[in-house]
């Protein structure tokens, strides 16, 4: 792979790491506003059993969405590593050994496979 494409790849993975650090941060400021802070409501307690509810999948929703933030900066972060560690390495198929194409990587810079072992493993995981 050439220094530029290394370069360019570097820095969306360095843009992609930050707009997750930046998304993860609101969900901490979600996590830390309680229901009472966030409409001056001096009760804790919904008027209705419904809010209630509707309070406590609004806060499953966004812990979900959290935690998928969570997994992806590690995808980020492993694929920075793996940069850093070996250059000459990086964009490599773990499976196969064969270079991942440019465009793959440019859509999806934390990849580790090919398109062909990927398709395989998702295969394998379907059956």
């Amino acid at each position: 792979m050439k220094k530029d494409q290394i370069k360019h790849l570097e820095k969306r993975l360095i843009d992609e790491r930050a707009r997750v650090m930046k998304e993860l941060g609101y969900y901490d400021d979600a996590f830390n506003t309680t229901q009472q802070n966030s409409d001056g409501n001096l009760s804790s307690y919904s008027f209705h059993m419904a809010d209630q509810g509707t309070d406590t999948m609004e806060r499953e929703k966004q812990f979900l969405f959290a935690s998928q933030e969570g997994r992806y900066l590690w995808h980020v972060n492993q694929a920075l590593r793996r940069l850093y560690n070996a250059p000459d390495q990086f964009g490599k198929c773990h499976t196969c050994g064969q270079d991942i194409s440019f465009e793959r990587l440019d859509a999806l810079p934390h990849a580790r496979l090919c398109i062909s072992c990927k398709a395989k493993e998702e295969d394998e995981k379907r059956r």
